[in-house]
């Protein structure tokens, strides 16, 4: 897939819900970068991968909606920009804004990145 399709899929996938299936984009020996000092800040391998994002999910206890904007695609690179509105089961409500920056090679995600204020999760 060229990054485009990749991007376009990934999108698609997010808007309906399908996060399980976005990650399959995923090259076996991704990486994923979050904010400077929150948990997990970098996960290599989509097995680890997965597994934070399973953590993420089970402390969520209601999501109140969130949006998934266009792509725009530079060369092997896109980014995304998100938004997401949850009540974490410890924390409280969250309202989140983030950008998604990705690589792709060989027409996978190689490497995930994700730009948001992180102060707002506390």
């Amino acid at each position: 897939m060229t990054t485009q399709e990749v991007a376009d899929k990934l999108v698609s996938l997010c808007r309906e819900g399908k996060y399980n299936e976005a990650y399959g984009l995923y090259a076996k020996d991704a990486v994923s970068l979050e904010m400077p000092g929150v948990p997990n800040e970098k996960t290599e391998g989509l097995d680890n991968i997965l597994k934070g994002f399973e953590q993420w999910a089970n402390n969520i206890q209601e999501a109140h909606g969130g949006t998934v904007g266009e792509p725009v695609v530079m060369g092997n690179h896109f980014v995304v920009p998100m938004t997401s509105d949850v009540t974490f089961k410890q924390g409280g409500r969250v309202n989140m804004e983030e950008l998604s920056m990705y690589q792709v090679e060989n027409g996978k995600i190689k490497k995930a990145q994700f730009f948001y204020d992180p102060s707002v999760m506390s």
